[in-house]
């Protein structure tokens, strides 16, 4: 995951409701029809003259009330009357046909909810008639569903050419063969979504089209690949304009969620912005040999003190599998999804950060080039380097842009 979400002017209808929650592909309207005027709103997308939309952040019965905070971090009170009505509904539902009748003792810190009635001028209170509830656990049920579909249909790449005739797009993906050329075919049917600037969550894209993409772009598809891997029919295509920067930790303020860089090579001074949405890791020596063996192409090859090799998985940090008990997720082969292996790397914070680290940082391509809000931040990439020169690779250059090596690092487009 993003930051993110000021959203355009839009009609909301309950299909975006009732799939509050759910990742943004299932979204729908709501049968509001008039368009909201966010700026006389108030600013909070979530936030209108007739409902609230948020996260349950605490409860109290006794008084009947719940505060509930948005995306955007506001936070409104909801009151409760004897009048008003509870109902569940399952995520990713359009329409209110397989709501449930529940009390206020069923909802629990951590639901979605919709709140309809008249709120407040100053925006910090609604006593709800209607209160529509997406429980949490079910919220998260359809999201690992839905992301293990993205893992088992998905596919990922950096875009090379489009043809807008035939609607077609050419990526090169890294699979387990190395670096692959891939033709991903859209249709008038195919759903866009693209992240904005300095956005983060892969929830959060906002609608798209083959129109908006451009050379360079990553992109993550899911769809059908052709027996032969040549080929993908899409049926969704999220895209993005990333950058990734390596620099050394100048100063860290835990407090205030930034870190200080001065990019590799140069002496541009960065501030980064990390948030509950950014993804920080550590990358172990072992893995940071096997990083530069794959981009060097020296499959098979075991890497000093035992690193695994580009057909392998490299080691996971020690704990339980991930996915729960018994491991359900796959391992990450050589080649493969580099933001999955991220997700299994061990777990960084910024107070675990000094001056003197060497860090690289993805974000999308914000307006303030002295500022990231950092989608994934790694440490570790010191050793990326030192193992790439020790193995060879001091005569690739850095990417000017990034002072990091070049095609070692795969950061961008996060997971769904």
């Amino acid at each position: 995951m993003i930051k993110l979400m000021k959203m355009l002017s839009l009609t909301i209808t309950l299909g975006l409701v009732v799939s509050l929650g759910a990742p943004a592909s299932v979204r729908a309207t709501h049968d509001e029809s008039a368009p909201i005027d966010y700026a006389q709103e108030g600013g909070d997308p979530n936030i209108t003259a007739t409902r609230v939309l948020g996260q349950v952040t605490q409860i109290d019965a006794q008084n009947k009330r719940i505060i509930v905070k948005t995306d955007a971090g506001s936070l409104v009170t909801v009151l409760l009357e004897e009048k008003t009505e509870y109902l569940r509904v399952p995520p990713g539902e359009k329409s209110l046909d397989k709501a449930v009748a529940i009390t206020l003792a069923e909802i629990g810190v951590g639901d979605k909810v919709y709140a309809r009635g008249h709120v407040s001028d100053d925006r910090k209170s609604v006593p709800a008639q209607k209160l529509i509830v997406m429980a949490k656990a079910d919220i998260d049920k359809k999201h690992d569903q839905e992301r293990a579909e993205w893992r088992r249909r998905g596919i990922s790449g950096t875009i090379t050419t489009l043809n807008p005739q035939s609607k077609e797009i050419s990526i090169q993906a890294r699979t387990r063969e190395g670096l692959k050329t891939v033709v991903v075919a859209a249709s008038d049917s195919t759903l866009f979504r693209r992240y904005a600037p300095d956005s983060v969550k892969f929830s959060d894209t906002k609608t798209s089209s083959f129109a908006e993409l451009k050379t360079g772009d990553q992109l993550r598809a899911l769809g059908d690949k052709s027996s032969d891997g040549t080929r993908f029919t899409a049926e969704q295509i999220v895209t993005g304009s990333f950058q990734t920067v390596g620099g050394t930790v100048k100063a860290v303020s835990p407090e205030a969620n930034e870190i200080k860089i001065e990019v590799l090579g140069g002496k541009q001074q960065v501030t980064v912005v990390v948030n509950k949405d950014s993804l920080l890791r550590r990358i172990p020596p072992q893995v940071a040999t096997f990083l530069v063996m794959r981009s060097q192409g020296s499959a098979g090859a075991a890497g000093p003190g035992g690193a695994p090799a580009p057909g392998a998985a490299p080691a996971r940090p020690a704990g339980p599998p991930p996915g729960g008990p018994g491991g359900d997720r796959p391992q990450m082969q050589g080649g493969g999804d580099f933001q999955d292996m991220l997700e299994r790397m061990p777990p960084l914070t910024l107070s675990d950060l000094k001056p003197g680290d060497v860090i690289a940082v993805s974000s999308t391509t914000g307006s303030d080039p002295s500022r990231l809000t950092a989608i994934t931040l790694v440490s570790g990439v010191d050793v990326i380097i030192a193992a790439l020169q020790s193995a060879g690779g001091a005569r690739r250059g850095p990417a000017l842009s990034t002072g990091l090596p070049a095609g070692v690092l795969d950061f961008g487009i996060s997971q769904p």
